[in-house]
């Protein structure tokens, strides 16, 4: 595994996540989809976000990245989602005729995040890690 560095912090955080048209209608065409796709690197390398994977189908999209402590996946996801509804209604007019408020993609979306230790490696780790009297600072 290979970890990511910034100024002051390595790390590994590494995101699925993926969210759909609204209503879930079948409305992604081809030049929507690569619209989509230019659209989400640019917000990427504004955001230094590593991209890992993407697929995207005619009514969501799976995105695997991996994003720096700096940022929470909430706002990722608000600029990503809002950025790519604005400009698809703006550059393809047909959209409104499906959606007519300012909403293009559904509400929310589903994250989970990849990782290659088990949750047990790390309570592990922690209790096995001090010598000396430890404090459980859970508790």
């Amino acid at each position: 595994m290979t970890y990511s560095k910034s100024s002051h912090t390595v790390f590994h955080n590494r995101y699925h996540l993926v969210w759909i048209t609204k209503y879930r209608h079948d409305v992604l065409t081809p030049e929507m989809r690569y619209r989509i796709r230019e659209l989400t690197r640019q917000i990427c390398k504004q955001l230094q976000v590593t991209i890992v994977k993407g697929v995207l189908s005619s009514n969501h999209v799976h995105l695997f990245v991996e994003i720096p402590p700096k940022l929470s996946v909430s706002n990722f996801m608000r600029r990503v989602k809002g950025c790519t509804s604005r400009k698809l209604q703006q550059e393809f007019p047909e959209l409104k005729k499906r959606y007519w408020g300012k909403r293009f993609w559904a509400r929310g979306y589903f994250c989970t995040t990849s990782g290659m230790i088990t949750d047990q490696t790390i309570m592990g780790y922690i209790e096995n890690h001090v010598t000396t009297e430890p404090t459980d600072i859970s508790r």
